[in-house]
Order: structure tokens, then sequence, then C-alpha cells
């Protein structure tokens, strides 16, 4: 630093000289020394969530609905149609397949995932290519084959028709949340366990947000299976849409068949797209465009 003889005003002074003692000093940059400039503000995070995924499905299901509704009002309905579907009995299949779909994969999540995180410790590993064996029996066995059998056994009424359900959809939640608990790299769980996390938290914290990607898209696998079995409930006394495309091909009234399967295929890819938007809502930051 060189002191200067002239005192400088405070307001005129240039950036990087002070005042001692009346005396102005001037601090000098070393040559490769330089002011660090601020850090640049981060990225903006990109929308998960378009407006094209959040409006073009349902855009396109709302048409295709509506075509279908203005189809059927001018389509000639006898007696024996008009007793199919009259009375509220369309409303009425529609909320009994939800309700089948929804108890049916609630049921399946509270058991098919905590089951998948326990085949991965360490004292229950020998017995996953058992359990899988059996997940896989689940949906080897038809559908129709085991609604029958589960009727047999437990009556008829909805009660079958969701166990039946329940282990037609199993195996893709149970087999995606191995999958995702497997394929976490071990070196993050043993740096983990080295700044003293307890085996709840490493799971918690570490592996189960690791794996949520394929533990959602078993899930979706789920949803989707659930939507189109359910049709089947109908067979066991269950209700659901299967009711309505039953007595369309019964009675041979096609419009009554044609609105049992619209809506059926309706149903399912709404719940896709549902499912599809929570995936990535849920899906971790730190892990988009890995996968």
């Amino acid at each position: 630093m060189s002191p200067r003889e002239e005192r400088t005003p405070r307001e005129t002074r240039p950036p990087g000289e002070h005042e001692v003692m009346g005396l102005a000093f001037r601090d000098e940059v070393r040559g490769g020394e330089r002011e660090q400039e601020p850090p640049p503000p981060p990225p903006r995070q990109p929308n998960r969530i378009t407006w094209q995924k959040a409006t073009f499905l349902p855009f396109v299901l709302l048409a295709a609905l509506l075509a279908t509704w203005l189809w059927f009002r001018g389509a000639h309905l006898d007696s024996i149609a008009h007793q199919a579907v009259d009375d509220g009995k369309v409303w009425l299949a529609l909320r009994q397949h939800i309700w089948l779909t929804a108890v049916s994969t609630f049921f399946v999540l509270i058991i098919a995932i905590p089951l998948g995180i326990a085949l991965t410790r360490a004292k229950l590993r020998k017995a996953t290519p058992a359990a899988m064996a059996v997940a896989n029996l689940g949906q080897a066995i038809p559908a129709l084959g085991l609604l029958v059998l589960l009727v047999i056994w437990l009556g008829v009424g909805p009660r079958a028709a969701i166990i039946g359900m329940i282990i037609y959809a199993v195996l893709p939640v149970l087999a995606n949340t191995i999958a995702g608990l497997q394929a976490i790299d071990p070196t993050l769980t043993e740096a983990a366990r080295g700044v003293g996390m307890s085996p709840l938290g490493v799971l918690t914290k570490v592996e189960l947000p690791l794996a949520v990607p394929l533990i959602l898209a078993g899930v979706r696998n789920a949803l989707v299976l659930n939507v189109g079995t359910a049709t089947l409930a109908t067979f066991g006394g269950g209700g659901g849409l299967g009711d309505l495309i039953s007595a369309g091909i019964v009675t041979q009234r096609m419009p009554v068949l044609v609105l049992g399967s619209v809506l059926t295929i309706a149903l399912a890819l709404l719940v896709d797209w549902l499912a599809s938007l929570a995936e990535m809502l849920m899906r971790p930051r730190g892990l988009e465009g890995t996968t």
C-alpha cells in the first residue's frame, strides 16, 4: 500500500481507497488477483408437467365420450336396452367400477410395497425367489378362472372380486419395489451408514427416494390392470362396468355393449394419465433426466 499526501474527498474516493489518520491509502491488487464475481443465480427449474401433457389426453377423452353420448342418444333402444341402462344403472356401474379399482389398489400397495422392502433386507433376502414365484403364480392363472375359484370359496359378491384383483395386481408393484431397491448403488447406502444414519434413516432418506421411479411405475401398471380386471367382477356378482358389457353381449344389444366398453377404456386411460402425472410430481428432482 502507498500513502498519498493529498486527501481525497470521501464522496469522490475511488473503490479500494480508504483513509487512515488523515492519509488516503489505496489497496494494491497483485497480479492474478481479481475481485470475485458473485455466483450466477441458479437456473430456473423447468415445469415437470407441460400444458400439452396436462390437457391433450383429457381433451381426447372428453371428445370421445361426447361422441359416444351423441351416438347413444341417436341409437334405437328397445325395452330390453332401456332396462339395462335406465334408472341410473350406468352411473351405478361406473361408481362400482371405480370403488373396486380403488379398494383393490389400496390393498395391493399396503401388501406389495412393505413386502418388497422386507425381501430386500438381509434377513429375508433368501426368501425373495419364493415370494416372486408365488406372485408370478397369481398372474399365471387366468383372471376369470381365479375369480370363479374365489366365488366357489367365498361366495358371490364384491369380496371375491377384490381379492382376485389384489392377487392379480400384486406382481408389478412387488417386482418393481424389489428391483428399485436392489438397483441402488451399495456405496450410497454405505456412505449413509458411515455418517451415522440408522437403518430406518437409510431406508427412508436414501433407498426409498432413489427407488421411487420404479415403484411408481409398478403402481401405475397395477392401476391399469385393476381397471381391466374389474370388468370380470360381474361374473362373481361384484358389479362394475362389466354389467353393461355382459348385458350387451347376452341380450345382443350393441349400444349397451359399446357404452360399457367405451366407458371402461376411457376410465383406464384416465387412470393411467393421472398415475403418470403423480409419477412425474413425486419423482425426486435429483433423479430427473437420469432414467
